[in-house]
């Protein structure tokens, strides 16, 4: 799940959420947004452990690709976001769309 909301006039806060799985250790947003830097944006679990979340600020008028990484070798979808697009690796990354 994601989360927008205008932090001023050119940027956005952004909140992503996954749910948890109770045999994961670590998670991490990856995107364009941070270069695909693996461990640029690390998630951490919520209060009541249910979900791994991160928050960034993002400027708007832009779209992003991003996926979640998890344990530093399972990558991840999250099929709620704004869009899909075929990736140069044969499988899709997730979009958020702050263009509007």
């Amino acid at each position: 799940m994601i989360r927008k909301a205008a932090v001023d006039k050119g940027r956005v806060q952004v909140a992503f959420e996954l749910h948890a799985s109770p045999w994961t250790e670590r998670v991490s947003v990856v995107g364009e947004f941070n270069d695909w830097d693996t461990s640029a944006t690390p998630m951490h679990r919520s209060e009541t452990e249910l979900h791994w979340v991160a928050t960034v600020v993002l400027a708007a008028g832009q779209r992003y690709r991003f996926r979640y990484l998890k344990d530093g070798h399972e990558w991840i979808n999250d099929w709620l976001a704004d869009d899909h697009v075929e990736n140069p690796y044969g499988s899709y990354d997730s979009v958020i769309d702050l263009t509007s």
